[in-house]
């Protein structure tokens, strides 16, 4: 109780100097709660211990300090990735294209024509900003953006099959990241699922006994976050696009990933191109805009016009409707797509994804003799053989020869090392395996590197 006692009151430490000085940079009610803050903890300390000692004066301000500056830091934080997963849904997925800096800064802070037809000088429609973009590229008739790919896929089904059926294989009835599932989609869009085959077998046939006066399309899921080896059998999209047309029924396909480029030539699995889906003649095809292709969180919707025509006048677009923020980054994203090179030199994810493991070592060896130039011999860092992981449901088991840097602080585990590095001013998240902390290079960018000097420098 004594120790307690001595712990001082919040109207004496608000007087202290070293307090004062946080007041002149905080709003008093932001300091009053961090003072709070400490001296709770204070009190904590001194009940669970037998052994507390007060800090002086000049710590507990300091504690005051940190408290303030974590109370008022931003929780959405820029965070270096060196986990080797290239689309980390959890960190945010793909990163933008560099090219895209610049139309962000325009639309962001100003006026722009989101929906106005300068040339006509009368209201127009957000979503001819992208349009006809999407249609060079995917080869298809008409084109439609939402906020993501489970919104596609629903205002589809709900523009195309309310109250009635959807045949879908039962092999592709998939959930996705968050536990949402392909069937709880559908009901909320208010189709009726009507599940053919089995879990790994599904048959032209299938399709077709299936098919009554309450059938309203042909469903196909492209299984990008998983893979089915064995003894197994799909119907294809120009088989499943041959069938819709015997019984006069629009085929759609949720593709996902959305891959604009053929991915194979460069050592990954065959991960069909959205313009593979439009050219087998599927009606309408959803996919992302975040995964493969690089570019922000939206859905795209592809296909002929007369499906896509309900969907624009549909009351659920409202409610999935992009902004323009989103708009502008999705823009600049696809207009690289006109020259494939440019693509897969200037979107992150296609860099990340294409690098060699030779340019993998040369940035390694860059980035250790940097690191060791300006870092103390306690920080050891070495360069080490491994594989990384494509990520975001897209090419299941795909691994990816790599290098990463494993890295050693004299007195820290590679746990304590982790969590320091993970909590830090910069966050920098990597992965233990066989004992040692590892940062993949495949996914630290060029930018990063400063970002993760800084980080170590810290730690030292």
């Amino acid at each position: 109780m004594s120790v307690l006692k001595n712990i001082p009151k919040v109207d004496k430490v608000l007087v202290w100097p070293g307090v004062q000085a946080i007041l002149i940079a905080y709003p008093r009610p932001v300091v009053l709660k961090g003072v709070r803050t400490v001296l709770d903890s204070l009190r904590r300390e001194a009940m669970e211990g037998t052994s507390f000692v007060l800090p002086p004066v000049e710590t507990i301000a300091s504690r005051i300090a940190a408290a303030v500056e974590r109370d008022t830091s931003l929780s959405l934080k820029r965070v270096v990735n060196g986990t080797g997963v290239v689309i980390h849904t959890n960190l945010g997925r793909s990163p933008l294209p560099e090219k895209v800096r610049e139309q962000l800064d325009r639309i962001a802070y100003g006026y722009s024509n989101l929906e106005f037809d300068l040339e006509a000088g009368e209201r127009g429609s957000r979503y001819s900003h992208v349009e006809e973009l999407l249609c060079e590229l995917t080869g298809a008739e008409a084109a439609l953006v939402v906020n993501n790919n489970a919104a596609a896929v629903m205002l589809a089904l709900a523009a195309m099959a309310v109250g009635k059926e959807v045949v879908v294989s039962r092999g592709e009835l998939v959930e996705i990241g968050g536990s949402f599932r392909i069937p709880d989609i559908m009901g909320q869009s208010g189709a009726l699922l009507r599940e053919v085959g089995t879990t790994n077998r599904t048959h032209p046939d299938d399709y077709r006994a299936a098919v009554t006066t309450e059938t309203a399309l042909f469903l196909k899921v492209h299984a990008s976050n998983f893979a089915t080896i064995g003894f197994t059998a799909e119907v294809t999209a120009p088989r499943l696009v041959e069938l819709g047309r015997d019984y006069g029924l629009p085929v759609m396909a949720d593709v996902g990933s959305g891959n604009l480029i053929d991915l194979a030539r460069f050592g990954m699995g065959s991960e069909p191109t959205i313009q593979e889906f439009v050219r087998a003649g599927i009606d309408v095809v959803t996919f992302s805009g975040d995964k493969l292709l690089g570019g922000p969180q939206a859905g795209l919707i592809v296909g002929r016009k007369a499906c896509l025509d309900p969907m624009k006048k549909h009351p659920l677009l409202r409610a999935f409707r992009i902004d323009k923020l989103t708009l502008a980054a999705l823009e600049g994203t696809l207009a690289l797509y006109r020259d494939e090179r440019q693509a897969l030199a200037s979107i992150p994810t296609l860099r990340m994804l294409t690098v060699t493991s030779a340019e993998l070592a040369g940035k390694g060896r860059r980035v250790i003799r940097l690191l060791r130039r300006n870092l103390p011999a306690a920080v050891e860092v070495t360069l080490v053989k491994g594989v990384s992981q494509v990520g975001g449901g897209a090419l299941p088991g795909q691994e990816l020869p790599t290098f990463l840097l494993a890295i050693r602080m004299a007195g820290l585990s590679p746990q304590e090392l982790e969590a320091r590095l993970r909590t830090g001013a910069v966050p920098v998240v990597g992965r233990i395996a066989k004992g040692e902390f590892l940062l993949d290079l495949r996914t630290i960018l060029d930018a990063d590197v400063p970002l993760l000097l800084a980080a170590l420098k810290a730690l030292v």
